[in-house]
């Protein structure tokens, strides 16, 4: 009898041991999720950024808790909290699972591939003199190399890098304030005043102040239609366009000028008969920069972004 006892024990024990490796061996997305839930303070957040459902991220945790038998968040009013065993699991996980993405990033980045999907966001002027040329060159390095390019305003850029939907993004460093982002400086797009040709008569300057033209702008959510409220203009704005292309067919028409970065190439104005006049006052400048996320930017986003970087050092941007 006893010896049928031990026996029971022994396969109870060994059940046990078999379910818990079973349930460990399917933990590391559990922990992840739960690291990112930590990181986010919101179910729904983090849902957002992992691109799952709210439900099933809900589902998870709880599998999670079950294992540890421990509540690991506790719900605010502005979403979770971490729990006393929360704080503990992710002290001890966070800081392991960095390493471990690093250590994985290393090896893709010196043993991975050089072909396949890139998505980038920019902003709509850079487009014509920046983002062109440095895609070319990318491409011609590269390979085969898909890519899919979003234009936008800088808060627009911000937003698809903070969420995935993007992989890089190239945007004015004032809509940037994020801790989920690396940012590096590239250059600084000093503005000038674009109006039609014939209105040119030989300017070598203009003081904006001196004279009462009206403006075309981009929407309110642009950092280049901050700028212009910054600088006093805004009331001047008679017209909003969220594409270059339509703000320069604006000017065009003759309604209005504008304001804009002066690396526009002189060819890209030349098809709507405008020229670029410097201004002298006011100075207004924004500089450019590049964003990734910090943790788990692709391969080839990180590719970009260091030849983003060299090529403006190299002062060729």
């Amino acid at each position: 009898m006893a010896a049928g006892l031990d026996m029971a024990a022994h396969m109870r024990a060994d059940d046990f041991e078999a379910g818990v490796a079973m349930k460990i061996e399917y933990l590391d997305t559990k922990i992840r999720y739960f690291l990112k839930i930590a990181e986010t303070g919101s179910l729904s957040k983090a849902a957002e950024e992992l691109g799952i459902g709210q439900s099933g991220l809900s589902r998870q945790l709880a599998m999670l808790e079950s294992f540890v038998r421990k509540p690991l968040f506790v719900r605010t009013g502005r979403g979770v909290k971490l729990t006393d065993a929360g704080e503990k699991l992710q002290l001890e996980t966070r800081s392991r699972y960095e390493k471990i993405d690093i250590a994985l990033m290393h090896i893709r980045d010196k043993h991975g591939i050089t072909e396949g999907h890139l998505r980038i966001a920019s902003i709509h002027t850079l487009g014509s003199y920046f983002v062109s040329d440095l895609l070319g060159t990318f491409i011609g390095r590269q390979g085969r190399v898909n890519l899919s390019i979003t234009a936008g305003g800088s808060p627009d850029v911000v937003e698809l890098v903070e969420k995935r939907k993007v992989d890089i993004g190239f945007a004015y460093d004032s809509a940037v304030a994020s801790d989920l982002l690396e940012s590096t400086p590239l250059f600084e797009d000093t503005m000038c005043v674009i109006i039609q040709r014939q209105d040119a008569d030989d300017q070598t300057g203009m003081n904006i102040f001196d004279s009462q033209f009206p403006l075309i702008g981009f929407p309110e959510t642009f950092a280049l239609r901050n700028m212009i409220k910054t600088a006093g203009l805004d009331s001047r704005v008679i017209a909003e366009a969220n594409t270059l292309e339509a703000m320069l067919r604006l000017v065009a028409s003759g309604i209005g000028r504008c304001i804009l970065p002066n690396r526009i190439p002189e060819e890209v104005l030349a098809e709507y008969n405008l020229v670029k006049i410097p201004l002298t006052a006011p100075v207004l400048k924004r500089r450019v920069v590049a964003i990734i996320r910090r943790n788990g930017a692709p391969l080839l986003a990180n590719q970009l972004f260091e030849m983003a970087k060299s090529v403006a050092k190299s002062g060729l941007a």
